[in-house]
């Protein structure tokens, strides 16, 4: 079973990734506006989680949280896009 401090690691290393994969998109004007877009909603994933550590209710906590899963979300659609256009490849 993991622990509670597990997500507060995994969101920063999956924001770590995120930043290195951004380091090596091509300096293009569509991989630019595409790279922004997930850098700035994949590391608010851990902004939220880190944020939701200090919630003053459950309401809040669920609000962070909720939060961080719509970051995620959105995270996912823009490397989909990175993904599907070829601008990002698995070779990288």
């Amino acid at each position: 079973m993991q622990n509670a401090g597990d997500i507060y690691q995994r969101s920063k290393n999956f924001s770590v990734r995120i930043i290195r994969m951004f380091t090596s998109l091509p300096h293009t004007r569509v991989a630019d506006v595409i790279g922004n877009q997930l850098l700035r909603s994949a590391t608010s994933v851990g902004a939220h989680i880190r944020e939701g550590k200090r919630s003053r209710s459950d309401a809040e906590l669920i609000s962070k949280a909720e939060g961080a899963l719509m970051e995620l979300e959105e995270s996912v659609y823009w490397m989909e896009l990175l993904i599907d256009s070829e601008i990002f490849t698995k070779e990288r």
